[in-house]
């Protein structure tokens, strides 16, 4: 043979191994985040449902559960997919020679962002509503019993849905964009029916995040207050200990009384045993958190909370800092519109001004937003009843919590390239969404996102601040109201 042709062996040689090496590293990846979300969803699951004395229930609840699984595990690999591919630039800038990074380059990330996108589109589209016809199949009527007659029918019912979604879809495009070479396109079921089709769910995602992310950055100041202990200026211990007390006594001594077999008539209202034992156990494990926190050092009381506060404003002021820098960018320079890339060229040029500094600062944010927007999801009168209960949460609800999840990070690229908190192009077929490249759309999206943002911050920041000093100060206990303060309450006054 010629040197030529072993040169040839040579670089297919080199392409094998490093194809190799790359599926590696995405299984072992993948099963890392598949076993995390196993772990997380098995302390939110209903018992009950899984040892039920009828085993092809729970054969079915088990299928559920891992195809939840699945998908929950894909959701967090796109929330970890840009601040990887932020993090992997930098350290291949810093350290461009290092043997043992060798296997991070720009190969490896683009396959990381087109498996998330492949296993979205799975999820959303065939294994979350399979999931959920087959815990509600029975089977068809006169098939045999079993877990294979509920299979059949839910791939029925699967058909029939998939059927209904492409139509719809198909005479939306229509609609949209009369063209016939468009709608021709739409034929092509892999290389553009999926990706208009998930194009539509990112779109209902961003604008997802739009409304829920500054609702949860307004929520996220009451809900560090809940986790960390106040200062003792802004919080009174002692009086919630005993209050918290004193209710215990009273629903204990309500229970007893009902509960006495000697005098019938000591009960003469109808009461909800089981919603009073509810109360009682929910009063014990306020007080003993109350507790905890009555125990804590002057370091955590009177230094914890006012860091975290500023850290949280800190980095919402920051947030919407950047939002308003992009705006002004996209008046001026065509360039800060969001696009994609077929090729990810990593370790060249560091995607912030900041170098390093400015990466970790994009990371922040954008771990910071994600948390901010699972917050104000769960948050919001329209979502609050998704909400999941620790060992207390149906099936059927763990598979709505996974898809609303999946359908949040999945636009998670998308939002933070298209507010501009990240230079880092998207890769793959995130960056082939048409309503990227429309300059009204992104601008309105900026616009809206820094004006919520700043209305919830200040209305919450303000009202928060308020109420603490009110309570600090004593002032809700006056009978009257002060210097437009309200008043207390009736109840409170009696007490």
């Amino acid at each position: 043979m010629e040197a030529a042709d072993y040169e040839v062996l040579s670089v297919r040689e080199q392409l094998f191994h490093d194809r190799v090496r790359e599926c590696i590293i995405s299984i072992l990846l993948f099963a890392t985040l598949y076993i995390l979300c196993h772990i997380f969803l098995t302390r939110f699951k209903k018992p009950a449902e899984f040892t039920t004395v009828d085993d092809e229930d729970a054969t079915v609840n088990k299928i559920a559960l891992e195809l939840c699984t699945f998908t929950l595990a894909v959701a967090l690999g796109a929330v970890l997919l840009l601040p990887f591919s932020i993090i992997s630039n930098e350290v291949l800038l810093s350290l461009p020679r290092n043997y043992y990074i060798q296997w991070l380059n720009g190969s490896l990330i683009h396959g990381l962002w087109n498996l998330v996108f492949l296993f979205s589109n799975l999820s959303l589209i065939f294994l979350m509503p399979f999931a959920y016809f087959f815990t509600e199949s029975e089977g068809f009527a006169g098939s045999r019993k079993g877990v294979l007659g509920r299979v059949y029918e839910t791939v029925v019912m699967l058909i029939l849905l998939t059927l209904l979604v492409l139509g719809m879809v198909w005479v939306a495009s229509a609609i949209v964009d009369n063209d016939k070479a468009s709608r021709e396109s739409l034929y092509d079921f892999w290389e553009y029916y999926l990706p208009y089709l998930y194009s539509c769910i990112s779109f209902l995602g961003v604008l997802l995040l739009l409304v829920c992310t500054p609702l949860g950055l307004a929520r996220m100041f009451s809900v560090t207050g809940k986790l960390l202990v106040k200062p003792r200026l802004l919080e009174d211990l002692e009086e919630q200990l005993n209050c918290s007390a004193f209710e215990e006594a009273a629903l204990t001594r309500r229970i007893c009384m009902c509960c006495l077999p000697s005098d019938p008539t000591s009960c003469w209202l109808p009461l909800d045993m089981e919603l009073l034992h509810r109360q009682v156990l929910a009063l014990q494990t306020q007080r003993v958190l109350l507790e905890k926190r009555r125990k804590a050092s002057a370091w955590q009381r009177n230094l914890g909370y006012p860091l975290a506060m500023l850290c949280l404003l800190l980095l919402t002021g920051l947030s919407v800092l950047i939002v308003a820098i992009h705006i002004l960018e996209l008046l001026i320079d065509e360039a800060a519109m969001p696009r994609g890339i077929q090729d990810a060229s990593l370790g060249q040029v560091s995607f912030s001004k900041l170098g390093s500094f400015g990466a970790i600062i994009q990371v922040v944010l954008i771990f910071y937003l994600m948390v901010s927007s699972v917050v104000g999801f769960y948050s919001s009168p329209l979502f609050r009843s998704l909400r999941p209960r620790w060992h207390d949460t149906a099936m059927t609800q763990i598979i709505g919590n996974c898809v609303c999840l999946l359908v949040l990070s999945s636009a998670l690229p998308v939002f933070s390239r298209t507010l501009g908190l990240t230079r880092f192009d998207l890769l793959g077929d995130f960056g082939r969404f048409n309503w990227l490249g429309n300059f009204y759309i992104v601008f309105l999206y900026n616009a809206a996102f820094a004006g919520l943002t700043t209305l919830c911050l200040v209305k919450t920041f303000t009202a928060a601040v308020r109420a603490e000093l009110i309570r600090a100060f004593g002032l809700d206990r006056l009978p009257l109201s002060v210097s437009g303060f309200p008043r207390a309450s009736r109840k409170k006054q009696h007490q």
